[in-house]
């Protein structure tokens, strides 16, 4: 909630708007589908400026980068208390592993393959997560609709190495993953505390790889700066966009929103790092968001 400062100053109280107040009402008064498309766009045009990374500390070093800023933030922001139980400390370690290997494997799959077809194949997890164990027709529909745009990805990746492929196929299994923690994460921690130590201990895994890979590298000032602009630009401002919108709009319609991704991914691609598409991998990005789409629209309340 924005807050209002209030200095007295003589006999009445002269009002000081903060700028966290005046950030929330400009917020605000966003129409919330603006704001997903907004933090969809930040996401993507983060991913694109780390790839800009890659020639001097490579994948692996933008990676370490990216999370150690974002864990920096989130810290400062969150302040968590490292009193927890068990459980808790169980959840939040499995988190940070598997958000900090989620990372790993799409930067190195961004390394090799095109923006828009890493995204587009780290989609089927939350797809997986959302139809899983139905035995519903309709869920099959959308998962035969996904299951024809990988196999669509695979007829026209052209010269794309196999192994980018697989590291964004491994990026969905984190993906998937990283889902049914963040609920775990959700019933055994409160406000971002657990997401603040998660994010630490996602940094721990990446930081070791990069700076093995990276070395000196990534003191130089510049990649420095460009490093947390991609933390801001990937984390950071799409987390704020996204919380703000799901308070104002049903999860349905949000997840629909999000389903847009995969087509924002490519286009960012195209625009700012000029990859471009085939027509085969065009017609399986639609697929994969129709049956995103699809299946959030049409999922059970308890999915």
């Amino acid at each position: 909630m924005a807050t209002m400062h209030v200095d007295r100053v003589g006999p009445g109280p002269l009002p000081r708007v903060s700028l966290v107040t005046l950030a929330g009402r400009a917020l605000g008064a966003v129409p919330p589908p603006a704001q997903v498309l907004a933090g969809i766009l930040s996401v993507q045009v983060g991913a694109a400026l780390a790839k800009q990374l890659f020639g001097t500390i490579g994948s692996t070093g933008t990676v370490a980068l990216r999370l150690f800023f974002a864990a920096a933030v989130l810290l400062l922001v969150w302040r968590p208390s490292f009193r927890l139980g068990r459980r808790a400390w169980a959840v939040i370690v499995a988190y940070g592993l598997v958000l900090g290997a989620m990372n790993l494997c799409f930067y190195l799959a961004l390394a090799k393959v095109p923006l828009g077809v890493v995204v587009t194949i780290e989609f089927l997890g939350p797809l997986a997560v959302a139809i899983g164990g139905s035995r519903r027709l309709l869920d099959g529909l959308w998962a035969l609709l996904a299951a024809g745009g990988v196999v669509l990805l695979a007829e026209g990746r052209g010269e794309t190495p196999l192994d980018g492929l697989l590291f964004a196929l491994a990026a969905a299994v984190c993906w998937a993953g990283y889902i049914l923690l963040s609920a775990a994460l959700g019933r055994h921690t409160t406000d971002g505390g657990g997401l603040a130590i998660g994010m630490v201990l996602a940094a721990m895994v990446a930081a070791p790889v990069g700076i093995v890979d990276s070395g000196t590298a990534l003191l130089e000032p510049w990649v420095l700066a460009v490093g947390l602009g991609v933390a801001l630009l990937s984390s950071v401002i799409p987390y704020s966009l996204e919380l703000e919108a799901l308070r104002r709009i049903p999860p349905k319609v949000f997840g629909v929103l999000m389903s847009l991704e995969p087509a924002v991914a490519a286009l960012v691609g195209l625009l700012v790092l000029g990859e471009m598409l085939g027509s085969l991998q065009w017609l399986a990005v639609l697929l994969v968001i129709a049956a995103s789409a699809g299946a959030t629209r049409t999922a059970r309340p308890q999915a």
